[in-house]
């Protein structure tokens, strides 16, 4: 593992909650509720949507890592012609594939983590991962296993840190926990680099975020229902983060 690899995984490790901490979780911090992640009827006009356009041309099969009830692929519609999503909550691959069968496209799913189940995913034209990387640790085999089954290209979208690094002060605020700092977008690229991948990185701003549901980030922070209220009041010292980044790149075929 290279330098930046293994400063990749190091500081991915520090988000990692504490055995004390999760042990007195009543709900698992990392379940995703598939309800908040319908796809929006009409697709916004990103830089990642754009890339992976232009990739499928005038049409393509996708691949979509990690891909939740289907915002990146679905976006898609027009261009592509089939969609595998590949996801690690079966209930989620629910979601995606109402949605995708009610748009008209031929859909497989493949439940599990990537890359452990690439093999079964198989290869598409155009792979497509948004907002993945940054639940990896061991980086290297994730990014190298998108292109392997990428017959055209890969796209990957990103925040510019961590998501949940915004949370670090109710960590400590609850928890006494002081995190180090997350993992960024550079981090990712210098990954990248010492995999000889140079990506094309457009960075840019999505459109504010709703408050997040208290509800949800009292999940997250392994505290009991009961305490939502004092989450609730503490959101309003944070702001989310809207920096994102897309990084694209041609398979070399």
């Amino acid at each position: 593992m290279g330098e930046a690899a293994e400063n990749w995984a190091r500081l991915q490790r520090g988000r990692g909650i504490p055995a004390e901490i999760l042990a007195k979780a009543t709900r698992s911090p990392w379940h995703h509720d598939p309800a908040h992640f319908l796809p929006p009827d009409v697709p916004a006009d990103t830089p990642s949507r754009r890339a992976a356009l232009g990739l499928l041309g005038e049409g393509g099969s996708v691949i979509d890592v990690g891909c939740g009830g289907g915002d990146a692929s679905l976006a898609l519609v027009g261009a592509v012609t089939e969609v595998t999503g590949v996801d690690q909550q079966a209930d989620m691959l629910e979601v995606f594939s109402t949605a995708a069968t009610a748009k008209g496209l031929v859909t497989r799913t493949v439940e599990g983590r990537w890359p452990d189940v690439a093999e079964e995913a198989g290869t598409a034209d155009v792979v497509v991962s948004h907002h993945v990387l940054h639940n990896v640790v061991d980086l290297p085999p994730f990014l190298l296993a998108l292109g392997a089954a990428a017959r055209r290209g890969v796209v990957v979208e990103m925040l510019g840190q961590h998501p949940m690094a915004w949370l670090d002060p109710l960590w400590e605020r609850f928890h006494g926990l002081r995190r180090p700092r997350p993992a960024t977008t550079d981090d990712a690229l210098a990954v990248l680099a010492e995999l000889g991948i140079a990506p094309t990185v457009e960075r840019w701003e999505r459109t504010a975020p709703p408050r997040q549901d208290p509800a949800v980030v009292t999940q997250r922070l392994c505290l009991p229902p009961e305490r939502e209220p004092e989450v609730d009041a503490a959101l309003d010292e944070l702001v989310r983060p809207r920096v994102a980044a897309t990084l694209s790149w041609v398979s070399p075929r």
